[in-house]
């Protein structure tokens, strides 16, 4: 999707609110209602919007989740208007509290600046470079004095705050809420005012930010800023938030074969959500896509296909997405293996005592859970273990039940549904 393109030939206002505003979710329907009518009023003007997404670096990888915001910028920026990412250089030392119900760990300049490295390389597999405006909140926030910072607060309330879910959650349970966390709404607010933006764009969980920077700029003598809000995308659990965290998640660095097995993976009732919310299909082929779905009169398993292949190709283009998809016709619908399996020499390291001789080294049984770590097909070793007891992890085409188990050149572990071990000698 990154690819350089002129922008969209000159649109009408209600194609480019139809474009702009499809997907949004506010869980309001006045806001949406307001938002969309300011939208209109302000693409009528004539002018180009000055539209911006903020981003914090608390992690050096993006997954898919991520690029539901960036696509709606892109959407922007290909419709002509201006667009800036913001890299929340100084908001990351906090973190946003907003879709946490604990407190978040604090990171230092160093860690901000280098996963800051990484997301910009990721975000332009979305966004077209030459045409992205990249500014950094640190160039403002970190002048602000204390007077500025009470001049800010001032216009808002501790009960705003208290009734945000996140906060609330954690003040039933009695967890404690740091003053530092409120800090990062009135930062956020005060990136639209050094910005004097026109559009907002977040996840619909970032709303509260988004109505924050409205209010700040009115105080500031600016026109508020429309808040352009989507839905989170859930996970290939199809349940929960995209999280690296929680294993459920399609990193934009992933090779182009997991990335079209983890898409195959994801259940059928959140297809037309990832179809929405990260793919370019019409609203009249997501309507038809339905209808079919609903009707049975279409496989979901051919549809399913379809979106894999789609998100492939705009983050790796259309060869690597074809090569991805006669991959898992291959190894998943004919139960072939791969025919590039990568290989793991046993070591030492991963020996275990055989059950029933006490501390006995029996070098034919071995730590699952450390190969599968050491090989880079789990994040951590707590992770790994949490496959095997998920029942996500076979050897020879059986379901391991413990860490431990016996394993000889030839064998071969699968985790998950996309990716392979063949067992070598030491030796080779």
């Amino acid at each position: 999707m990154s690819k350089a393109k002129p922008p969209t030939p000159a649109r009408s206002v209600d194609e480019q609110l139809r474009v702009l505003m499809r997907g949004v979710e506010y869980g309001d329907k006045q806001i949406h209602r307001t938002m969309e009518r300011e939208l209109h009023e302000r693409l009528a003007g004539g002018r180009p919007l000055r539209v911006y997404l903020g981003v914090d670096p608390t992690a050096p990888d993006l997954t898919l989740g991520h690029t539901v915001a960036m696509r709606k910028l892109r959407q922007f920026q290909d419709l002509g208007h201006e667009t800036v990412l913001l890299i929340g250089g100084f908001t990351s030392l906090i973190g946003d509290p907003s879709d946490k119900d604990s407190v978040r760990p604090m990171l230092t300049p160093e860690e901000i600046e280098a996963n800051a490295r990484t997301y910009l390389d990721q975000a332009f597999t979305v966004l077209d470079r030459d045409r992205t405006i990249v500014r950094n909140n640190a160039e403002w926030l970190d002048k602000l004095t204390f007077a500025d910072l009470i001049k800010i607060a001032s216009n808002y309330t501790v009960g705003q705050f208290l009734q945000r879910e996140s906060f609330a959650q954690r003040r039933r349970r009695g967890d404690p809420i740091y003053v530092h966390e409120f800090f990062y709404a009135f930062m956020q607010a005060y990136d639209a005012v050094a910005l004097e933006t026109d559009v907002q764009v977040g996840g619909i969980d970032q709303l509260f930010n988004l109505m924050a920077g409205r209010d700040l700029q009115r105080v500031y003598g600016q026109p508020p800023q429309i808040a352009v809000t989507l839905p989170i995308l859930v996970g290939t659990d199809g349940a929960q938030k995209m999280s690296k965290t929680l294993g459920n998640h399609i990193a934009l660095n992933d090779p182009p074969q997991e990335m079209y097995g983890k898409v195959m993976s994801i259940p059928d009732h959140v297809m037309i959500d990832y179809f929405t919310l990260v793919t370019d299909v019409s609203a009249d082929e997501l309507d038809e896509m339905r209808r079919q779905l609903a009707e049975r009169s279409v496989n979901p398993m051919d549809v399913k296909k379809r979106l894999a292949r789609a998100i492939v190709a705009d983050l790796h283009g259309e060869a690597a997405a074809e090569e991805a998809e006669r991959h898992f016709t291959r190894t998943f619908q004919e139960r072939e293996l791969p025919e590039d399996v990568p290989e793991y020499a046993l070591t030492p390291e991963t020996q275990a005592a055989k059950e029933g001789f006490g501390h006995e080294w029996a070098p034919s049984f071995h730590d699952v859970a450390a190969i599968i770590f050491r090989a880079r097909l789990a994040s951590s070793m707590s992770t790994a273990r949490r496959l095997i007891r998920q029942g996500a992890v076979e050897i020879n085409g059986q379901r391991l039940e413990r860490n431990i188990a016996a394993l000889e050149p030839g064998s071969t572990i699968r985790v998950g549904k996309h990716r392979f071990l063949r067992i070598v000698p030491a030796d080779q």
